[in-house]
């Protein structure tokens, strides 16, 4: 008799048994390879365009600097078209980037400007695609698998990080930029390939779909009233803003500590992106013994550890190893956070709040970069990596008390909210919307009551409300009415759909406090305006009054 199969969880690569995910997660392989190509292609180019360092440093932040000014748009983006045809015009946006490129390598005609303005429109091109790719991940797999996922996408990155640099310079020494620039355009079509072979099951447009600006503050009022998301940001920025002493600080370890020249921090850069791949398998069998805590105060020891062992200058040979290390420790520290917010967040708003997640991400690591240069400038480099091993190891056991959310509530809509009540049809933008809920609850159990109302008010917040309160009723203790104001008839109608199946155990909890036979009286109230005034006995109305 053959085993049984194990269950889809069991194992870190279950996701690939998705054809799907499997042929998108290849596909982004090949992608992240060719644009890691591109990034040695124009890192070494500037150099022959010009010698200046502050050219360097132009092409760089030409790169960075879209992900800070268009991580939460783009997440907004994410969540209001359909993420596949998004990812393809990115994708398409991107092609068009690196066959700009290599035109004006291959004519001779590159320079500095338009290098650094093709590379912010590239750096455009990766700030708007990073959200919707880790937003559609939970469409191609099984909850069970999707922490799984998560590490397969960080594995995959990695994978791309050992290959694209080698493989993009080995191109370049041998045949030039622009044909590394034409290896990433053929990257380009093997992803837009992928991606229109993908299937993916489209809901029918409708009258309630949501536009940018109102996405945008919909999105902001969910980061900001949601408290588990809240613990994962925390958590993520005080790791990152600490353990960015290392990244901040690792040319200058290479060079002044180790001894080594540009070929060795190469080697050095290689080894962390090994040590992520065999930290990213490693995972499902850490993942099994430790809980999400345990996972991220393991790779803030470890990362601690290296930072110390490194102002030792130990000897080439076994810095290459020490560097393992710390690719494997930060890759469980990348998966475990990302896959935490990735199992709190409901697909209605995953693409802002992964924003939101990606902004702090990016700006603890340059914060903490350009704090800890300081702090070298000041302490020197032993001195600078000791204090950030003691800040992250201290911040580790910290905040290992406070507890990462567990992830494990079913967020699917509950849809049980019944359709309101309306004498006639309302406008979708009319608004603000008063709504009134109305409970009978006897004194003996108005204390547990209000406990349990003011968690359901969390829920209200971050499905669509501004405003929320419980009022009692003057003649009547046992009166209680729950109120909250929504923007607009339209976002009144969407909270209807975001209310998931786990806020929905939180309302029954509120609701069995209620007594009678009837359920709470819920009434909507639209604002009126205020009539025209009429006009004045023989005058044409808005002429102007007289003065006295």
């Amino acid at each position: 008799m053959s085993a049984a199969a194990p269950p889809a969880s069991s194992s870190g690569f279950a996701p690939l048994r998705q054809k799907v995910f499997a042929v998108l997660w290849a596909a982004t392989i090949i992608g992240n390879i060719g644009s890691f190509m591109r990034d040695v292609a124009s890192a070494w180019l500037v150099t022959d365009l010009s010698g200046a360092p502050a050219a360097v440093a132009l092409v760089q932040a030409a790169a960075t600097l879209p992900v800070f000014l268009l991580a939460i748009p783009a997440g907004v983006l994410s969540d209001i078209l359909d993420r596949r045809k998004f990812l393809i015009a990115i994708q398409l946006l991107l092609g068009c980037v690196s066959l700009c490129l290599m035109a004006l390598s291959f004519s001779g005609l590159q320079s500095v400007s338009s290098l650094v303005a093709l590379t912010f429109l590239g750096g455009i091109g990766a700030a708007l695609m990073a959200p919707t790719w880790q937003a559609i991940v939970p469409e191609l797999v099984e909850k069970a698998d999707l922490k799984s996922a998560v590490a397969l996408n960080s594995l995959g990155i990695n994978i791309a990080r050992a290959i694209g640099p080698a493989m993009g310079g080995l191109i370049l020494a041998a045949f030039g930029a622009g044909f590394t620039y034409g290896a990433d355009v053929l990257s380009y079509v093997i992803v837009i390939g992928a991606l229109l072979w993908w299937r993916r099951p489209t809901g029918a447009d409708d009258a309630l779909s949501e536009r940018f600006a109102g996405a945008f503050r919909a999105g902001l009022r969910y980061a900001r009233a949601s408290h588990e998301l809240h613990v994962v940001l925390l958590r993520a920025a005080i790791f990152f803003a600490c353990a960015s002493a290392v990244w901040a600080l690792l040319p200058l370890v290479a060079r002044n500590l180790l001894g080594g020249g540009a070929g060795f921090y190469g080697i050095l850069l290689g080894a962390v992106g090994a040590g992520a791949i065999v930290g990213a398998v490693l995972l499902p069998r850490l993942r099994a013994r430790l809980d999400a805590d345990g996972l991220l105060l393991l790779s803030a020891v470890v990362t601690a550890a290296v930072m110390a062992a490194l102002t030792l200058a130990p000897p080439q040979w076994l810095a290459i190893p020490v560097l393992l290390l710390l690719g494997a420790a930060w890759i469980v520290a990348l998966t475990t956070l990302n896959g935490v917010a990735q199992a709190i967040l409901p697909n209605w708003v995953r693409g802002r709040a992964l924003a939101v997640y990606l902004t702090v991400f990016n700006g603890a690591m340059t914060a903490g970069s350009l704090g800890w240069g300081t702090v070298a400038e000041i302490a020197g480099l032993r001195g600078t990596l000791l204090i950030g091993a003691g800040a992250l190891l201290v911040a580790g056991l910290v905040m290992h008390r406070l507890k990462l959310p567990a992830g494990e509530a079913d967020l699917a809509p509950s849809n049980h909210w019944p359709e309101p009540l309306v004498a006639a049809e309302v406008p979708n933008d009319r608004g603000p919307v008063l709504i009134l809920i109305e409970y009978s609850v006897p004194q003996a159990d108005r204390d547990a009551f209000l406990r349990a109302i003011h968690a359901l008010s969390v829920e209200r917040r971050r499905d669509g409300a501004y405003g929320w309160g419980v009022t009692e009723d003057t003649a009547d203790p046992d009166k209680l009415v729950e109120w909250f104001m929504v923007s607009s008839w339209a976002e009144h109608l969407r909270q209807h759909r975001r209310v998931s199946k786990a806020d929905a155990d939180v309302q029954s909890e509120v609701r069995r406090f209620h007594t009678g036979e009837a359920g709470p009286v819920v009434r909507h109230f639209l604002h009126v305006e205020a009539p025209p005034r009429p006009a004045a006995a023989g005058k044409p109305a808005g002429s102007p009054e007289a003065k006295p």
